[in-house]
């Protein structure tokens, strides 16, 4: 049985609020401008449980509301100001990381093994788009961006990852279970 569109759009909106939630939970590095969040292990859960649409739809939310100030960013921060400042970019890659997270899912189905490698595959371009913007708006050498905008996040990226693939997958499944959410293939 289909769902309404006003339970989709709840859907969506309960993503956004756990992305918002685990947004504060931060690890500040003492050699790297950019914590380690719980943001993208937030974004893995959302998009594994949601798939593409939903849970490009909760990120897409996410960023809105925290981009108009709402305090949802890490340490309850929010506003224009930080997704334009060195850490922006990877908030606005998490809007391509959901959307190719999802459909990486759509496409190979939604198993342990394939969750995981879309969820690397999402921290590889949520850290790309970081470092990148990092460089750019701290006038970074490449390495020095690298340095403490991509490397110090790669091994939590895959605990991460396949952390987040495994609960996505779990929380998804009893989901179906209770017919709160459509069944994947």
């Amino acid at each position: 049985m289909k769902k309404s569109s006003t339970y989709q759009y709840v859907l969506a909106a309960f993503g956004a609020a756990i992305i918002a939630v685990l947004a504060q939970v931060t690890i500040p590095l003492p050699f790297s401008p950019v914590p380690i969040t719980g943001q993208t292990l937030a974004i893995g859960i959302v998009i594994t449980i949601l798939g593409a649409k939903l849970g490009s739809l909760s990120v897409l939310l996410y960023i809105l509301l925290g981009s108009v100030g709402m305090p949802v960013f890490s340490g309850m921060s929010g506003g224009l100001g930080i997704v334009v400042g060195p850490t922006g970019g990877y908030i606005v890659g998490f809007l391509p990381t959901a959307i190719i997270m999802g459909l990486y899912l759509q496409k190979f189905g939604l198993t342990i093994p394939h969750a995981v490698v879309a969820n690397v595959i999402g921290m590889v371009i949520t850290l790309a788009f970081g470092t990148a913007w990092l460089k750019i708006a701290a006038e970074l050498t490449w390495t020095a961006a690298f340095m403490g905008g991509a490397a110090p996040f790669i091994i939590t990226g895959l605990l991460k990852a396949a952390l987040a693939a495994w609960l996505g997958v779990v929380v998804r499944r009893r989901l179906e279970t209770a017919h709160l959410v459509e069944a994947t293939a």
